[in-house]
Order: structure tokens, then sequence, then C-alpha cells
């Protein structure tokens, strides 16, 4: 239930949210652990850090104005992929800012890093988890992935994207290597 009132106070604050410069806004939320955040280890669990994780680009997408062009073109936000590096727990009733933002993009998927730092008390500053995302936004009328160059259309920026530094480029050739022997020989899909 916790992640609703978050849902809900993200979509409620929107509007009173300064707009973010693509591709160099950085969005900033800060939350707290809830009891309901933890596993049976006492910190947060590590499902709960995607879960918020999604907050964070659903904040991105509102405040570099595609917010409006997804909701009246019924696009959908996509996952493709995602890696996380844990290095520091959180703990119950902790302070944390999330940071998320966009790193580049490709034909079709916006690379995004999110980063978990500690807001308070003497791990201030602190990383406690970072991210690299993957993801697309899905035209479900057109039945298609919608081209990057049209979302920096719609929002008036640059369709160029900065140059990727290597761990994205790492990131990106394990996502390519996992898709790949996922595939089936015989073509199909594989498990």
């Amino acid at each position: 239930m916790n992640l609703w009132l978050r849902l809900l106070w993200l979509l409620l604050s929107a509007p009173w949210r300064s707009r973010l410069p693509m591709p160099d806004g950085i969005s900033e939320l800060t939350f707290r652990v809830l009891p309901n955040d933890l596993d049976l280890s006492l910190h947060m669990n590590n499902g709960r850090y995607l879960a918020i994780m999604d907050l964070g680009r659903l904040d991105l997408i509102v405040r570099i104005g595609l917010g409006r062009a997804v909701w009246r073109n019924g696009w959908t936000p996509v996952a493709n992929a995602a890696l996380v590096r844990f290095r520091r727990e959180l703990r119950a009733f902790e302070r944390y800012r999330l940071e998320t933002r966009v790193v580049g993009w490709q034909d079709q998927a916006v690379l995004i890093e999110q980063s978990f730092i500690f807001a308070g008390g003497e791990r201030e500053g602190q990383v406690a988890a970072r991210a690299l995302f993957k993801g697309a936004l899905y035209d479900r009328r057109a039945r298609r992935y919608v081209p990057v160059a049209e979302m920096m259309e719609t929002i008036g920026a640059s369709a160029t994207s900065p140059p990727v530094e290597a761990d994205v480029e790492a990131f990106l050739a394990a996502d390519r290597a996992m898709r790949e022997a996922g595939r089936d020989p015989q073509g199909g899909a594989g498990a």
C-alpha cells in the first residue's frame, strides 16, 4: 500500500516541481525506509529497490515534459533490462535520496542511471545502491516502440545521445549476450 501512497504523492506534487532539462536533468526524490519495505534481514528488500526505481523514472518522464504525450498517445513505459549493484544496506526508518538521470539512448531505448544515496545521519552522501536501466515507451495503438527521436521531438530536445561510459557499454553488452543466449536456434523465443 505504501507504494500507492508514494505514487499518489508523486503525481500530486508534480505540477509544483520544476521542469528538468534533457538530458542533463536529475530527478531527486527523498524517501524513508518504512517497515513494509523491509525483508527478513531487516533492511530494504531487494525487490523494493526496483519498485522505488519505477517512481524515479515516472518523476523523470513527467518532469522532462513527456508525461502528457505518454498519457495522450497511450504510450506505456516498458523495462527491457536492469542491473543493480548493492553497496550498503538501507535500514528501517533511514532517509535516502533516489537520483535518476538519463545517461544515453539508442534507436528505441533510453538508458538511465539510478542511485540510492543516504540522506542524513553518519552515512550522509554515501551510495547504498546504483542501478543501470534500459527501457522504452511502447505505443499500444500502433503496436510499436516509440523511436527516441520522436520522444525528443515531443519535448523539444536534441535527438543526439551523449556518449555512454564504459560501465554502460558493459551493461549493454551483457544485455545483448543475455538476449542472444535466450534465443531458440529454431527461430522461436527462448526461455
